[in-house]
């Protein structure tokens, strides 16, 4: 027997950053994956069957992320996938000169790899900064990945 020196290099939990569901279970305002982006469902309808056929669902999607707007059409029995979104509410400490914001979480801790967003949140962000207001909360939402700024409330 030869002597092997494996080694393997895994990061993460193992979890999945989608799930199915039946395309007749999705709704509107829902998230689905179309073309491979997390899409927030803004526009859904139901064909009726063929002669031989399936239902057809027609959805109209918008990339959480990018503000893309996506489209697909789909048999109503087949699964699609649906990323796991998560939403999570941070301490906005600081800006740096590169444009990445320090973030602090309930738990104390700081993180400092997430950018201001170039949308209307960033605009907000930057303003306030430059208002000089101290504290305030951003929300940050992430699925399959990625991580966006999409809120900013004052802090209580």
């Amino acid at each position: 027997m030869a002597d092997h020196d494996e080694t393997f290099e895994a990061v993460g939990s193992g979890a999945s950053a989608t799930f199915p569901q039946q395309c007749s279970a999705l709704r509107k305002n829902g998230h689905v994956v179309l073309k491979n982006r997390p899409c927030k469902i803004v526009e859904m309808s139901t064909s009726k069957t063929g002669k031989h056929g399936h239902a057809k669902v027609h959805m109209v999607g918008i990339d959480i992320f990018n503000q893309k707007k996506y489209e697909d059409i789909c048999p109503s029995t087949h699964n699609m996938d649906v990323p796991h979104v998560s939403r999570k509410d941070f301490t906005f400490i600081d800006v740096d000169d590169d444009g990445f914001m320090s973030l602090m979480d309930d738990g104390g801790d700081i993180r400092n790899d997430l950018k201001v967003p170039e949308s209307e949140i960033g605009k907000e962000i930057q303003e306030r900064v430059g208002n000089g207001e101290e504290s305030f909360m951003v929300t940050i939402m992430s699925a399959m990945g990625e991580e966006v700024a999409v809120g900013v409330k004052t802090a209580k």
